[in-house]
């Protein structure tokens, strides 16, 4: 599948691109671009590809949760890298499901640099959610448990991709996020923010990693990521 990206060349190109990955039910516009994350890095003489997830922002809807298993997310991301900077070694800063779906690149392409992954939790989310429960809950029936009731509230906000988001959940939890499974081994940063309860746990993941480390800023899930000490921490680690 191919992902809508966001392009925003350096004066100098001499620096590795950063790739920036959103979160879930967001774009990359929200998360980043609106934001100022693209002037930020910009000023610290990086280039900036800004990808759509699928059935995200300007990306194009999800066919089939077969078509949007973590490791076809994962290989249209690289696609979508690659189309914009074939050769290039990249770093990445990524959030949330975002980061969940970075945690996977460097095992699957070399050129990936360095991580910064913020509201990254440990667990996984998405195979616990009941499919049959969550088309139900869409279509009107009262929700059994708090998460679906999460997710569909999500999903189905104005300007989302309902079906689509609902079948990347299917496909993503198909194969689950196993973190210590596979750490990547680049050089990563962890950031949490100190009032994120999706956070809990990302010690052990920080200690699992054998170049990681933590960074704790203010904020809940979302307020963490427009902290201004969320952006200097990364753009001083991306250094």
């Amino acid at each position: 599948m191919a992902l809508a990206v966001h392009h925003f060349p350096a004066a100098d190109g001499g620096r590795p691109p950063v790739v920036l990955l959103h979160g879930f039910a967001s774009s990359a516009a929200e998360d980043f671009l609106s934001t100022g994350w693209a002037g930020t890095l910009g000023a610290a003489g990086r280039s900036v590809i800004a990808v759509d997830l699928p059935g995200h922002g300007d990306s194009p809807a999800v066919a089939s949760a077969d078509q949007a298993t973590t490791s076809a997310v994962v290989a249209a991301i690289l696609d979508a890298v690659t189309g914009v900077a074939a050769e290039a070694d990249f770093d990445t800063i990524a959030y949330s499901l975002g980061a969940r779906l970075a945690w996977e690149l460097p095992a699957t392409s070399p050129r990936a640099r360095r991580l910064v992954l913020g509201g990254l939790s440990p667990l996984e989310p998405f195979a616990a959610v009941d499919p049959a429960e969550l088309e139900a809950v869409l279509g009107g029936a009262e929700p059994v448990t708090p998460l679906v009731a999460m997710m569909a509230g999500m999903i189905s906000a104005p300007g989302r991709d309902t079906a689509s988001l609902a079948k990347l959940i299917s496909g993503l939890a198909s194969e689950p996020f196993a973190p210590r499974a596979a750490a990547p081994g680049v050089p990563a940063l962890l950031v949490a923010g100190a009032d994120d309860q999706m956070n809990q746990g990302v010690d052990a993941l920080a200690d699992a990693l054998p170049r990681g480390s933590l960074a704790r800023v203010p904020g809940d899930h979302r307020g963490a990521l427009d902290s201004q000490e969320f952006r200097e921490a990364a753009i001083r680690f991306l250094a």
